[in-house]
């Protein structure tokens, strides 16, 4: 079974020491998706032809390399040089959460076959924890519209609200014959249990059903509302510091403060409108049951917050700082916590919609190809940004002195054959006059490879590589090719591998 990913990644190397041989720099996808690769993939030998023989380059004579790859909607870069005794394929099978039978460099030990097939468990365990903040306050305070503007400021980013309203228990035709006498504030009146499930599902990567809850009939109503995995969870209610389980799921935690006058201008405004409610009915519960439960559960919790928000959602500076705490949470992906040469383009909602386009069947040949190289000029661009930079000043046309950089001189490409010369048309609109070298290896069965064909720049050895391959199954075409690099004297430190789509293996 496979799953593809698609985001982009580098894999970055340092100069060799004698102690210890770098190792290249590979850009990888990270969030694993369960969407099939592109529909136009051949599954002729040679490299795997990724994209239409219409959109493929013509053989050239010269050529360069360097590395890197996208997964899902996210990428980053890896510096190998930091791993230790790990391989590249550590990083590979780490990223996935799955087997990939290798990225091995010459002199590398291959790995055990039997360590190399992880249980189903393993598989669906693997998966990126999402960033679950709670913001708790007294009814009204305006806890769901900073919550509204916290989603609209991570809009690149996947935000789902879950709101503790949602999991009241449903009233028994007793308790509905006297429903102003039940207190709608009490942690009894919330089906706690059933919120904890949700929530764990939720950062477990599953998805799930969210009650319905009607509040004039006070029972759940179909259908229930669907709610996907994603990057930060939204938990908001008056209640939801109180249970200390749920309070050890949150990495944020946030306690709206609003002054009682405006809350009960609020309620009343509320429970009129939405809940059809009349005035007097919304006071008789406000004095009976919503005042004496703030200050007897709600306020208490005010000492677990992480965070006190004066003013609500009028406070834009508190709710500015929020969001760049969460931004950089968010943007440091896990595996760049391990490789420090591993580095990830950031998913917004272009590259996202455009791995929509190409992942789609019914998208015809011309879209697939126009967003597959849009991608991929993402890709390359990202890729020249982590290549050495000389200071330079110019004098501009006003007489004026500019400091600038001068871009890298010795830099060729290497194009994996085929599907590697779907990238080739970026990378020369990008660095004019570049050399393009080209390697051909043949896929004999799962595992083994076979070098057919090589043209590479003969000064190689002297230049920085970009290494083409829009798609990794098992990484050996790749591995195969950075080992040829190698021999002929090419620094690993040197090469950068550029890849769009990553497909991972799991075993059953």
């Amino acid at each position: 079974m496979r799953r593809s990913r698609s985001s982009i990644l580098y894999i970055k190397g340092r100069e060799r020491s004698p102690k210890k041989p770098a190792r290249p720099r590979v850009v990888f996808p990270t969030t694993p998706t369960t969407t099939p690769p592109p529909p136009t993939r051949a599954s002729e030998s040679g490299g795997g032809g990724a994209f239409p023989r219409s959109h493929r380059a013509p053989p050239r004579k010269t050529q360069c390399m360097k590395g890197s790859w996208s997964l899902e909607d996210r990428s980053f870069v890896f510096s190998p040089d930091k791993m230790g005794s790990n391989s590249v394929d550590d990083l590979i099978e780490t990223s996935s959460g799955v087997h990939f039978s290798g990225l091995h460099v010459d002199g590398l030990p291959a790995r055990d076959s039997e360590m190399e097939k992880p249980t189903t468990s393993v598989a669906e365990n693997m998966h990126r924890q999402p960033f679950v903040i709670g913001v708790a306050g007294g009814s009204a305070s305006g806890k769901t519209t900073v919550c509204d503007m916290i989603i609209e400021q991570l809009h690149d980013h996947r935000v789902v609200l879950v709101h503790q309203d949602s999991f009241y228990h449903n009233l028994s035709e007793e308790e509905l014959t006297r429903v102003n006498e039940y207190n709608f504030d009490h942690p009894d009146a919330f089906d706690t249990e059933q919120l904890l499930t949700c929530m764990k599902n939720l950062m477990n990567g599953k998805a799930v059903n969210v009650p319905n809850y009607d509040f004039k009939t006070h029972r759940n109503i179909l259908p229930a509302r669907k709610v996907n995995p994603s990057d930060v969870i939204i938990l908001e209610g008056i209640l939801v510091f109180h249970d200390p389980r749920v309070r050890e799921s949150m990495n944020m935690k946030i306690f709206v403060d609003t002054d009682a006058d405006v809350r009960l201008a609020r309620r009343i405004s509320h429970d009129t409108i939405e809940k059809g409610r009349d005035i007097k009915t919304v006071l008789d519960q406000y004095s009976r049951f919503v005042k004496p439960a703030f200050d007897d559960f709600i306020l208490p919790t005010k000492k677990y917050a992480d965070i006190i928000l004066p003013r609500g959602g009028d406070n834009h500076v508190a709710i500015d700082l929020i969001v760049q705490h969460i931004r950089s949470k968010l943007g440091q992906h896990d595996l760049c916590k391990i490789y420090s040469n591993l580095y990830v383009i950031q998913s917004t909602f272009q590259i996202r919609g455009m791995h929509t386009l190409i992942r789609d069947t019914s998208t015809t040949t011309h879209d697939f190809v126009f967003y597959a190289d849009r991608l991929i000029r993402l890709v390359v661009e990202h890729g020249l940004g982590h290549l050495p930079f000389k200071e330079k000043q110019v004098i501009t046309p006003t007489g004026s002195v500019y400091t600038g950089v001068d871009f890298c001189k010795r830099l060729c490409g290497i194009s994996i054959v085929r599907s590697g010369e779907s990238m080739e048309n970026a990378l020369r609109a990008c660095c004019k006059g570049i050399k393009i070298g080209k390697i051909l290896i043949h896929r004999e069965g799962d595992n083994a490879q076979q070098l057919i064909y090589y043209n590479l720049p003969k000064d190689v050895s002297r230049r920085h590589v970009l290494l083409l391959d829009p798609i990794v199954g098992t990484g050996n075409s790749a591995v195969q090719a950075i080992s040829l690099l190698v021999s002929k004297g090419v620094q690993e430190a040197n090469i950068i591998f550029l890849n769009l789509i990553c497909v991972s293996i799991i075993a059953f």
